[in-house]
């Protein structure tokens, strides 16, 4: 992979750092996604799998166990079921808040229907509990599997604090570590663990990946209402037509007076949304100051996942790592 790295971002870096093993790592998902029997399968994994996401996730799990030294190839499986619980949980989420796009194409839901979305969701998450097992390692097992019934234990609480004003913020922090820090936390604590390394080092490498994750998805959450400097554009304001409580969302209300609560119980509460009401909820999130509040606690966490890493050996692994901390939250300055 021929890179300018001056001008590369952190993610770029680390997949051309790591082109061997994401190589390794993509040709097995393609043989594991196979079906005999049921040519839908590879179909529906394919339109996601192709659709040119970062794989961040299992490039977190190669980079942490070559930074902790290994040089088997177990952490190319472990690398695989990290995106196939990711992918799983993607077409599982489309189904739950009815997309229509993701990564800038038609969801597979829209493409074929809930039913295959679901199954093949299925499909995918069986076959990450089949790779799991194959390294022989019974704690990776249980970060995995563990990952696995946390993220689906975020989604169900989400679900159930959407439209629910009276959420807070433990409940969102909640959420956001169950349905995305989980796995960012399982991909980093796995790679270490498959090395052998100790305790210290894999406590670091979780601490890493669970800031990270939670710094990502706040990020998200953010970038929903155009990002710290709301710009707001065609594509935002999602999460407020779908009623989720997110930070800016639980900080305005916790700050709101009784006319500005009518509003979020009425918009939120009973989904009883009008025309400019999207611009209204921004105007009240800018006056309260909540979304560069939000921005600060992204960094927060940002700045804990590279302060996590610093026992870790002085390598450029460990540098891109940390370099991609700061590139997450570069995104909403």
């Amino acid at each position: 992979m021929s890179l300018d790295h001056s001008s590369a971002k952190p993610h770029e870096r680390l997949a051309a750092h790591l082109e061997a093993d994401m190589d390794a790592v993509d040709q097995l998902i393609r043989a594991r996604m196979a079906s005999r029997h049921a040519p839908r399968i590879p179909e529906v994994t394919a339109h996601l799998i192709d659709a040119g996401g970062k794989r961040i996730r299992p490039m977190l799990t190669l980079a942490a166990a070559k930074l902790c030294g290994y040089d088997g190839d177990s952490h190319i499986k472990l690398a695989a079921t990290v995106e196939f619980i990711h992918t799983a949980t993607l077409l599982h989420d489309d189904v739950v808040d009815e997309s229509n796009q993701r990564r800038g194409r038609p969801t597979a839901n829209l493409l074929w229907d809930n039913k295959s979305s679901v199954l093949v969701g299925d499909y995918l998450f069986a076959r990450a509990f089949q790779l799991m097992v194959e390294p022989q390692n019974l704690e990776v097992l249980e970060i995995l599997s563990n990952a696995a019934a946390t993220i689906a234990e975020g989604e169900v609480l989400q679900m159930t604090a959407a439209m629910d004003i009276t959420t807070t913020e433990d409940t969102y922090m909640q959420v956001i570590r169950g349905k995305t820090a989980a796995l960012f936390q399982a991909a980093t604590e796995s790679g270490a663990v498959i090395a052998g390394r100790p305790d210290a080092d894999r406590a670091a490498l979780a601490q890493y990946g669970d800031a990270l994750g939670v710094s990502f998805q706040i990020v998200d959450d953010l970038l929903d209402w155009g990002g710290a400097s709301g710009e707001m554009g065609k594509n935002t304001g999602d999460d407020f037509r779908e009623r989720k409580m997110t930070l800016p969302v639980i900080r305005a209300i916790a700050k709101a007076d009784a006319a500005e609560r009518a509003f979020w119980t009425r918009t939120i509460g009973r989904g009883d949304q009008n025309e400019g009401d999207l611009e209204a909820a921004f105007d009240l999130l800018s006056a309260h100051g909540t979304l560069e509040e939000t921005r600060q606690e992204a960094l927060r966490f940002a700045q804990s996942a590279k302060s996590a890493l610093n026992i870790l050996p002085n390598d450029p692994l460990r540098d891109m790592m940390q370099d991609l901390a700061d590139y997450v939250v570069e995104r909403i300055a």
